[in-house]
């Protein structure tokens, strides 16, 4: 395959620094069968390790290697963004930096997009080392979502695809706060297709999402395709209400005709299903707050600490 146009890889990395190496070895051969004219910009999202050193000292030796360091961790959705924001290419592609996204499947998103697809996502067929618990909670949430909200989001979708600069400038004229990429990927339409790929096993490190970022990436998810949650809590107390009217009418007719009532059972059951549905609905509804403020505050979604030397200037 030759492709003559400019291909941006971007990879956003947390604690990669034994990863980042290998993973450039591998795309390098890649990229040479496939692409002449590329750039590699790795995003260091604010780690803990040597991970941007390593990104500094590749950079050093090829000059189409470009690296940003942020000055903290702002999470991996921000940090694709921030690659998004520098990249300059025709074709832009996002990618972890862990190798589970496998370099070799690069052509075929390539092959993708020579048949006129905009965005070409990818969907992981399995994984090496993912855990029952993980699987299971991941169809869950997807079934979940889909069934929540307006935007259909493909199950075992991962953020590695490809975009074109017209998608890619696209997808940058959505300024929310609280990102959900393959959410806005989705919504956004244009011309999509998927490609399969089976994960390797990682090659070093662990995995970054632990049980508490799987549920706010779920929540971001939920929160920002679907209205149904603030439905779902006034139909639910909705029907608490009207369950309590008619037990209402029932212990007044038993008062009336002189019928002991047995109370504190039934008042106590009443009770608790009352307020863990109003708990419920009021944190339901404090999600939805919570964005507004985020939205509002209009702060920066990230700041560059550092950076390489672009010496392709």
């Amino acid at each position: 395959m030759n492709f003559e146009k400019l291909i941006s890889i971007v990879v956003p990395c947390f604690n990669e620094e034994k990863n980042i190496g290998q993973l450039y070895n591998e795309l390098i051969p890649v990229m040479k069968d496939t692409c002449p004219h590329y750039e590699i910009i790795f995003v260091d999202d604010g780690s803990r390790d040597s991970t941007f050193n390593a990104i500094k000292g590749i950079a050093e030796k090829d000059k189409n290697v470009t690296g940003l360091s942020l000055s903290r961790n702002f999470g991996h959705q921000v940090a694709i963004l921030a690659g998004l924001q520098h990249s300059k290419g025709d074709v832009v592609i996002m990618m972890d930096a862990d190798l589970q996204h496998p370099p070799k499947v690069i052509p075929a998103l390539i092959s993708e997009y020579e048949q006129g697809y905009d965005i070409v996502n990818t969907k992981r067929l399995d994984s090496a080392d993912i855990g029952l618990i993980k699987k299971v909670t991941s169809k869950g949430f997807y079934h979940f979502i889909n069934f929540l909200s307006d935007v259909k989001i493909e199950p075992a979708a991962a953020d590695f695809r490809l975009m074109t600069r017209k998608a890619v400038n696209a997808f940058l004229q959505l300024e929310e706060k609280d990102r959900f990429t393959r959410g806005l990927i989705s919504w956004m339409g244009f011309r999509q297709s998927i490609v399969e790929y089976k994960a390797s096993e990682r090659f070093a490190g662990k995995s970054k999402y632990t049980f508490r970022k799987m549920l706010r990436f779920g929540m971001d998810g939920i929160t920002s395709f679907s209205s149904k949650p603030l439905r779902i809590s006034f139909y639910s107390g909705l029907c608490v209400f009207l369950a309590g009217l008619i037990y209402a009418i029932y212990a007044i007719v038993q008062n009336i005709i002189g019928t002991t009532v047995p109370g504190w059972t039934s008042i106590l059951v009443t009770v608790l299903i009352i307020g863990g549905i109003q708990l419920l609905s009021i944190g339901i509804v404090g999600e939805y707050i919570a964005r507004i403020f985020n939205e509002a505050k209009a702060r920066p979604l990230y700041f560059i600490k550092d950076k390489t030397t672009d010496n392709r200037e």
